[in-house]
């Protein structure tokens, strides 16, 4: 079997600017793959070009082997994206069954309709339903083809806490089944917890690529979390190896690359209490590796890939 989702040496200009360059990235099936990146990053034009909605000024794209188009053509690809052509006076259900009816063969409305935990609403204007709820409706009607390839742009966008949580259970249980998932978001709490693997853009550049605790151990040094009441910021800062130091009432976080020495001084120097020493997470990591101040990455090309991340 060929890729899912082949991209290589892919460019993509908008006159002057280059939104994407020279993108290497290549998904096999059955992967839950995220791409992260902050605004401008390149994530929405690498989406549209493997969807096919534009075309790379060089560089070559295929999903399946085949053109992204071909493969739309034939029902390997569906897509949930942020906005959508949904028409607000017919019902939910009303909404799948007239989709249903464009494709020569798809699964079943009320199947589609369970697998996205909406059958409750099914009798529901779409006028009348929520964000997340007519996000949850365009991820039934990307399931009605039975798609080898779901991608997702900002897919649990104006849902609360719980609707995000039903979604990827959802997703999560799809792709037990075999199905290939890629998806952009700016929740990074969703690629840590549903991903196998996180791609990281930085203006149009892979910088890194891995499992989330790969990315996590890329932003080097740790945090030291203490309940000090009356803690000097300047003092703390000045620590060896401190890079930053945030204070929230009586608690002190120090963001340093010599825990050891923070923590030393916190329990010898001063009267702090309840001391943790936590690895950086994925927020972290993620600013430390597509932050604009950073100018020189650890490892610099080395990072686009990581060998137990290859595919």
């Amino acid at each position: 079997m060929p890729p899912a989702v082949s991209l290589d040496s892919i460019h993509k200009n908008f006159g002057h600017v280059q939104a994407v360059k020279d993108v290497s990235l290549h998904v096999q099936s059955g992967e839950i793959v995220a791409i992260l990146g902050p605004n401008g990053a390149g994530k929405t034009s690498t989406i549209d070009m493997i969807l096919g909605l534009s075309t790379p000024t060089s560089g070559q794209v295929a999903v399946y082997g085949m053109h992204p188009r071909q493969a739309i053509g034939r029902g390997l690809v569906s897509a949930v994206m942020q906005t959508g052509g949904l028409l607000k006076d017919l019902t939910v259900a009303e909404t799948v069954e007239y989709t249903a009816s464009l494709f020569a063969h798809t699964e079943s409305a009320q199947e589609v309709l369970s697998r996205a935990g909406i059958t409750q609403i099914a009798d529901r204007r779409v006028a009348k339903c929520s964000g997340g709820e007519q996000q949850r409706l365009r991820f039934a009607l990307a399931l009605l083809p039975d798609p080898e390839l779901l991608v997702l742009d900002e897919p649990t966008t104006g849902m609360d806490v719980e609707g995000r949580r039903n979604f990827w259970a959802a997703i999560r249980k799809d792709a037990e089944q075999g199905r290939t998932v890629l998806f952009a978001t700016h929740y990074l709490e969703e690629a840590d917890a549903y991903a196998d693997r996180i791609v990281l853009l930085r203006h149009g550049v892979i910088v890194a690529d891995g499992t989330a605790a790969q990315i996590k151990a890329m932003a080097s040094g740790r945090t030291v979390r203490a309940t000090l009441p009356d803690a000097r910021e300047d003092v703390l800062r000045g620590l060896a190896g401190v890079e930053a130091v945030e204070i929230r009432g009586d608690t002190v976080l120090i963001h340093t690359n010599d825990s050891d020495a923070a923590a030393r001084y916190l329990l010898t120097q001063t009267q702090a209490r309840d001391l943790e020493i936590a690895a950086r997470g994925i927020e972290e990591a993620f600013l430390a590796l597509t932050g604009d101040e950073t100018e020189h990455l650890p490892g610099g090309e080395q990072m686009n890939t990581l060998p137990e991340a290859s595919i």
